[in-house]
């Protein structure tokens, strides 16, 4: 038999922007706010400053799919529930593309891990992973992969990355940079023994390790989104919101990096406190759901921006390009022909760091009129 119980405000994930909206809502009399997460525990510190603010925490709950708008079902050690919401937050995530989906050849050793398994491998479990290791990738996460390694007693051989770097074969950290370089093959049989590279002039050389770490290339966790009939944007393949954190589902909101895998744990605490006002303002009633707000695109070789609709005044967005572009970056706004905003940005943009774009054009966007289209010039 299913139990079925209702609460005010349901927030799905216990990461750093669902437990941040948790704590928050809480703490502004949202009414029974409760967070489910399907792992055993919850993001230390954001999840005793939750629970203090009076936030329920529930682990180890799996949320298996949607019985209504805003009804989600879901199994634990303690059986299944159904658990009826007023307004659903959606913070599920993104996750690492593994070995398999980055199309990598090779036999199938032992040794192959996402900076997530080696996480939980090492502070989880005080698993031993390798003596030494490559670590593919070159973002934030792909140092601290760099990082636990070196905690575990590991030794990094190298990182390579595909995207250009100053001067490959450069020395950070006492660990060698490969830039402009592929992993190409696994090797090894039951234990990996090492992998083949190739530099993009052609050169090729194999590495010596018996551990490899696939890190970035994020992807959303968007199941309960997608299953819950929310609309997905085709650039961050999470669910589609507009400033105010709305998906296409009323009453369901979505933040953290389930909208954009691979920023920091700030940004992910932003969005966790801006979506609280939202959230409290749709309990009371203010306001209409969005039915069609406005599109925002970008064209190549931008990748995506959050927010990705329209609907009302704008703060900050965030662009992500496809691949690595020189500072100054000239970004402009339009919507059809309509030049609306034109800046610089001083900073680097590339696949793994995203630039920040003011909304201050979004007043002048008509709610009547095509895609608002971002581009670099």
């Amino acid at each position: 038999m299913t139990a079925t119980r209702a609460v005010d405000v349901l927030v799905v994930g216990a990461g750093p922007a669902g437990l941040t909206a948790a704590g928050r809502l809480a703490a502004l009399g949202a009414g029974t706010v409760e967070v489910l997460e399907r792992d055993t525990r919850g993001a230390r510190p954001w999840a005793d400053a939750a629970v203090r603010a009076g936030a329920v925490l529930r682990t180890g709950v799996t949320v298996t799919g949607w019985s209504g708008p805003l009804t989600l079902d879901t199994t634990s050690p303690a059986g299944r529930e159904r658990v009826t919401a007023r307004a659903v937050v959606l913070a599920t995530g993104a996750r690492e593309r593994p070995r398999g989906a980055r199309l990598v050849p090779g036999t199938r050793p032992a040794g192959v891990l996402t900076t997530g398994e080696l996480r939980r491998s090492v502070y989880a479990y005080g698993q031993r992973v390798g003596t030494r290791a490559v670590v593919v990738g070159a973002e934030r996460v792909s140092w601290e992969a760099v990082g636990v390694l070196r905690h575990a007693g590991v030794e990094v051989a190298a990182l390579v990355t595909p995207e250009p770097w100053r001067r490959p074969g450069a020395l950070r950290g006492r660990v060698p940079v490969l830039g402009g370089t592929e992993v190409t093959e696994l090797l090894g049989r039951g234990r990996l023994s090492g992998v083949r590279v190739r530099r993009r002039d052609g050169r090729a050389a194999t590495v010596a390790c018996d551990t490899v770490v696939f890190t970035g290339d994020w992807f959303p966790e968007h199941e309960a989104a997608r299953s819950g009939g929310a609309v997905l944007d085709p650039g961050t393949r999470g669910p589609a919101v507009d400033g105010s954190f709305r998906t296409s589902v009323a009453g369901v909101f979505a933040v953290g990096d389930l909208l954009h895998g691979g920023e920091p744990a700030g940004t992910a605490v932003l969005e966790g406190r801006a979506v609280a006002g939202p959230v409290l303002a749709y309990l009371s009633g203010a306001g209409s759901w969005p039915v069609c707000p406005v599109p925002v695109v970008v064209d190549a070789p931008l990748r995506w921006v959050v927010p990705n609709r329209l609907a009302g005044a704008g703060g900050r967005f965030l662009v992500r390009a496809a691949r690595p572009l020189v500072r100054p970056v000239v970004v402009a706004v339009s919507q059809d022909g309509v030049l609306l905003h034109r800046s610089r940005v001083w900073r680097a943009a590339g696949p793994s760091r995203s630039v920040p774009l003011s909304g201050a054009w979004a007043a002048r966007v008509d709610p009547d009129g095509g895609p608002v289209r971002i581009r670099v010039l």
